[in-house]
């Protein structure tokens, strides 16, 4: 990956679906050789996929949660994916360094839809305990607009 690729990457972060034409003229290549950059980084895997950013309050999902897993013991990754991938309302779930064992991002249609879901992840034989922090807004970041964003610095 070179300097070129970076900015490629930076515009298709921001606007996943620009032309290749558009790309070209912001970074100064024609769009076919934009899209062979961007075919060979979906080769390499470098761009992973592409995909729609669904505002979870369109989507009645506006409720949500971090929750610290605390697990009895060592439990493998998979272990952790089968157990939580199975819970509707957990968006993603990370294992971290720190007291923690994971972290999951919980997104609920509604307070008592969270505390469901929180149960079914505390019911899990392997978690011994749970620490949560629901969020009130978002300050930045992606579906945020630039709320707190101060691009010129």
């Amino acid at each position: 990956m070179d300097d070129l690729d970076r900015r490629i990457l930076t515009i298709l972060r921001t606007d996943g679906r620009a032309s290749f034409a558009q790309i070209g003229d912001d970074v100064g290549l024609s769009p076919s050789a934009v899209k062979r950059r961007v075919d060979r980084m979906v080769a390499d895997g470098v761009i992973q996929g592409f995909a729609a950013m669904v505002d979870p309050q369109i989507e009645g999902r506006s409720t949500e949660a971090y929750v610290e897993l605390f697990c009895r013991g060592t439990v493998a990754p998979e272990e952790l994916t089968r157990i939580l991938s199975r819970i509707p309302d957990v968006d993603e779930a990370f294992t971290v360094t720190g007291s923690a064992d994971a972290i999951v991002r919980i997104r609920a249609v509604s307070p008592p839809a969270l505390e469901v879901a929180l149960e079914k992840v505390r019911l899990a034989p392997q978690v011994d305990s749970t620490r949560s922090a629901i969020v009130l807004s978002r300050l930045f970041g992606p579906l945020a607009g630039d709320l707190g964003r101060d691009d010129a610095l």
